[in-house]
């Protein structure tokens, strides 16, 4: 597994499967042209971008450079990375037909050459820390923000406090979350939310 402290942009699921299987990053998916009216997405992906780098890898066909380019206009070019997969003629496996150009995009392409390009594209490993306190599935579940029955309304409060799309997960908020935030931000953001949220229930008119 590669660990890289960039946010890596690519354009569907099964491209985000695929790199999940060899790279420990945060990996987010542009739901293909999905991206040109997600203005949340959008600003999520410039707030990556601003805090820690993004390397873009979408397919090799003109779709590909299309969101490319989309994102390339929404960032500066200081904060991106490009990696390019080469031109390979064929069809996904799980496809019963070609691409309109014919050819393989991100989710096709073998491990080993995705593996090269990462390399040759000046992508750095982040370097192992075992201080930082990484926040988990059982965290969420133990601050509220997940498997209780009022975990949702919580969980809304809390992305749009930290600035996030509404739409996250609760595997992609934490992913996330991680990426943009320590544990002790975490806490205190939570701490925030619930502050305002007893707050509202003081001011709510009595029956």
């Amino acid at each position: 597994m590669i660990k890289l402290s960039k946010a890596v942009i690519v354009e569907g699921k099964y491209d985000k499967m695929k790199l999940s299987s060899l790279l420990d990053a945060l990996i987010i998916d542009t739901e293909g042209f999905g991206i040109f009216n997600d203005k949340e997405k959008q600003q999520l992906i410039r707030r990556l971008a601003a805090t820690r780098g993004i390397l873009i890898l979408t397919d090799s066909d003109a779709a590909g450079f299309k969101i490319r380019s989309f994102i390339g206009g929404c960032v500066p070019p200081e904060q991106i990375s490009h990696a390019y997969i080469p031109d390979i003629l064929g069809k996904e496996k799980r496809k019963t037909r070609a691409s309109k150009e014919g050819k393989i995009g991100v989710e096709g392409v073998p491990v080993q050459v995705l593996v090269n390009i990462l390399e040759k594209c000046g992508a750095e490993p982040e370097p192992e820390s075992g201080t930082r306190h990484e926040i988990t599935a059982a965290d969420l579940y133990e601050d509220g923000l997940a498997g209780r029955e009022s975990s949702r309304q919580f969980r809304a409060a809390f992305l749009a406090k930290a600035g996030l799309p509404s739409r996250l997960s609760v595997k992609s908020m934490r992913c996330v979350v991680n990426s943009l935030m320590t544990f002790p931000e975490y806490k205190q953001l939570l701490n925030e939310v619930k502050m305002e949220a007893q707050g509202d229930d003081e001011n709510r008119p009595r029956l």
